[in-house]
């Protein structure tokens, strides 16, 4: 069998498994926290770890620069994935993101590495004195999420409480054109508790930062899934639980 006619083969497989599972539940329920991710456990469709991801769609309008909802938010559980780090810096800055585990350290080389297709890092954070340089990577960089703000403390003098931030569990997020905020809270293998604990910072802090001129209903909608599962709701009326 051909490579094409065995990645065919492996679509078709991965997709009767996931209807298979969303005809093993009520997709319109909506569920407690701990109920969904209970749930999800028994609708894995997959032999990896899966990552388990939450989509969270908030009343507000992302066009205005007021409602835009952007920052970090610190895992409790952590993420159980290893986060690649890149950090702009130099002189000292840099020996200290280094110590701290960054896994690229650089300031121009680095740059000019990054502006050549090298990409193999999941977050990137500079020192204020390098996003001259780091500003100019901004179409590279940006669409893929990746250009260093302060916003989310990725433009910092200190790089290295950073660093042990980001690979600790603190992961970004910031709502998309549709007013969604989508955040991967960990992995299928964590337990029920850790799990919860995840969620609910991520509520918290999509909470506390909500914008003064939202009105109405700020959260909408929240759903769940593992990375080739179906998505499980919950209840927006029982996040305090």
């Amino acid at each position: 069998m051909g490579g094409g006619a065995r990645q065919e083969g492996h679509r078709k497989m991965a997709g009767k498994k996931y209807n298979d599972a969303a005809k093993r539940y009520d997709r319109e329920h909506e569920h407690s926290a701990s109920e969904a991710i209970e749930l999800m456990s028994r609708l894995k469709t997959a032999t990896f770890d899966e990552s388990v991801d939450l989509a969270i769609r908030l009343g507000v309008d992302p066009r205005k620069a007021d409602q835009m909802v952007r920052g970090t938010v610190a895992l409790p559980s952590g993420t159980g994935k290893n986060v690649r780090v890149a950090v702009f810096a130099g002189g000292e800055a840099a020996q200290a993101a280094a110590e701290a585990g960054a896994d690229f350290v650089g300031a121009e080389d680095l740059a000019e590495e990054v502006e050549g297709g090298m990409l193999d890092f999941d977050i990137a954070i500079s020192t204020p004195e390098m996003m001259p340089t780091v500003g100019k990577l901004g179409r590279v960089l940006g669409p893929r999420g990746l250009m260093p703000n302060p916003k989310t403390g990725t433009v910092t003098v200190d790089v290295a409480k950073a660093v042990g931030e980001f690979k600790g569990g603190r992961v970004e997020y910031r709502t998309d054109k549709f007013a969604n905020v989508q955040v991967a809270i960990g992995k299928a293998s964590f337990d029920q508790a850790a799990l919860v604990a995840n969620f609910n910072a991520v509520i918290d802090e999509l909470e506390k930062v909500k914008p003064a001129s939202s009105k109405g209903r700020y959260i909408k909608k929240v759903t769940m899934a593992t990375t080739m599962g179906p998505g499980v709701r919950v209840d927006v009326n029982r996040l305090d639980q």
